[in-house]
């Protein structure tokens, strides 16, 4: 049994995106307001709750085109929203704000999140530019900051972006796993929605067994259980909302839906 039982409160956990809309200084803010972006994010949540959802993520999904170095408003915003919820919020939580990893630990500390996910490790040639990262002050950042019972999910496939070292993923799950000890690895397509390849997934899970691993992204009503038959968890976005589009919001029965079938798989051992 992992910590997925202890902190989202069972294995094969399903954590459910929930996408902030545009916030005060993204390009695509000015037709909003923070009433309106606390608004959709509201509805957001209570379909992803009320459809049976076993945690929910906040990120800055609509922030286009993403930072590696987030502005402070960003996080002062999305403190906002997750505070104006906070009532509302019935299940485990975590936060991603996309891509900067000591804000999304700041934001974690002010919100009292249980988990971030990000890009902790790597140099990659990207959509935004060569992204570098520096773990070593990460992590030395999150114990600074009172951050230490955090859950790290390290995402070692970003999207839209390639390692720039010739390695293969055994080679950067083993030693992502021995040098940073990651509370989980997050296996990604190419972008949110892309379905994550299912024999990555295993060659990944082989390599570091005792580590969780998540499917990052793509995972549907007709893949879940080939997904979670090799995963632990599942992070899901595009797939809960309407029609499946990723611009839209939450569709309520799409997640009742999946969650129905989830919950049949492991009460009846298919996933074991």
């Amino acid at each position: 049994m992992s910590w997925l039982t202890d902190v989202i409160g069972t294995e094969k956990a399903i954590i459910a995106m929930c996408h902030l809309d545009p916030l005060p200084a993204d390009p695509y803010y000015s037709s909003s307001t923070m009433e309106q972006v606390i608004e959709h994010a509201r509805q957001d949540l209570m379909a992803l709750q009320d459809g049976g959802v076993d945690a929910v993520m906040f990120s800055n999904e609509f922030s286009l085109p993403y930072l590696t170095s987030v502005e402070t408003v960003t996080v002062a915003a999305m403190a906002r929203v997750i505070g104006e919820l906070k009532r509302d919020i019935r299940i485990p939580y975590g936060v991603n704000v996309l891509w900067d990893p000591e804000k999304s630990l700041d934001l974690a500390v002010a919100t009292d999140a249980k988990f971030v996910r990000e890009i902790f490790t790597g140099v990659y040639a990207s959509d935004f530019g060569i992204w570098n990262t520096n773990v070593g002050k990460t992590i030395r950042h999150q114990h600074m900051i009172g951050a230490e019972k955090v859950k790290l999910l390290f995402n070692i496939v970003p999207e839209a972006a390639k390692y720039m070292a010739d390695r293969d993923i055994e080679s950067v799950a083993k030693s992502t796993v021995f040098n940073n000890r990651p509370d989980a690895l997050c296996v990604s397509g190419l972008t949110a929605g892309a379905m994550t390849d299912t024999q990555l997934l295993k060659r990944v899970k082989d390599t570091v067994p005792g580590t969780v691993v998540f499917a990052n992204t793509g995972v549907r009503y007709e893949n879940v259980e080939q997904q979670l038959a090799v995963a632990d968890g599942a992070v899901v976005g595009t797939t809960f909302k309407k029609d499946g589009v990723f611009e839209n919001h939450v569709d309520q029965e799409r997640v009742k839906r999946f969650m129905d079938k989830v919950r049949s798989l492991r009460e009846t051992g298919a996933l074991c």
